[in-house]
């Protein structure tokens, strides 16, 4: 009986990027047209799922990268989205050998830290929102947000393995 041979990197590399498209993809053409206030965000998922992938630095160009993507979109608020995105993809490659395992639950967890930090941060740093406002924003509409894209990310996670989970060699 022979034992199934291990993607090769290249084989890896491409299913990543194949994975990241696909999540892009989704976020600028699904989520504009299901959009509502507590939404899935496709591209945070992306990022976190590519950042745990490569080293710190690579993350935070990854992060800056989409970013600029989306303050294209909200020129309103130019810088934030980068901003943010620089600071949860760099911080997320960081932490993957202490905080991300081959855990479903853990998956989650992971998701939602990195979207509600990516809520809070943008809503803090693109200003516009104050008072009760702020605060639902902050208590409210990011942590179902968070909660719906961790959930969302899990079931990707189950359902399109080879695409977004790290190859062991």
């Amino acid at each position: 009986m022979t034992r199934p041979q291990p993607p090769s990197a290249v084989g890896s590399a491409t299913q990543a990027v194949l994975g990241f498209v696909l999540l892009v993809a989704a976020h600028f053409g699904i989520r504009p047209l299901v959009s509502t206030r507590v939404s899935v965000d496709f591209l945070a998922i992306a990022i976190l799922f590519a950042a745990v992938r490569v080293r710190p630095g690579f993350a935070a160009v990854i992060g800056f990268l989409a970013g600029l993507a989306v303050d294209a979109l909200a020129p309103g608020a130019f810088g934030a989205a980068t901003l943010v995105f620089t600071i949860v993809a760099f911080a997320a490659s960081w932490t993957k050998a202490v905080f991300f395992a081959d855990h479903v639950a853990l998956t989650g967890l992971f998701i939602f830290v990195g979207k509600w930090t990516f809520d809070v941060g943008y809503t803090l740093v693109g200003g516009g929102i104050r008072g009760i406002r702020l605060v639902a924003e902050l208590l409210l509409w990011a942590p179902l947000s968070a909660a719906l894209t961790a959930l969302v990310a899990v079931v990707l996670l189950t359902a399109f393995r080879p695409l977004f989970r790290p190859q062991t060699v």
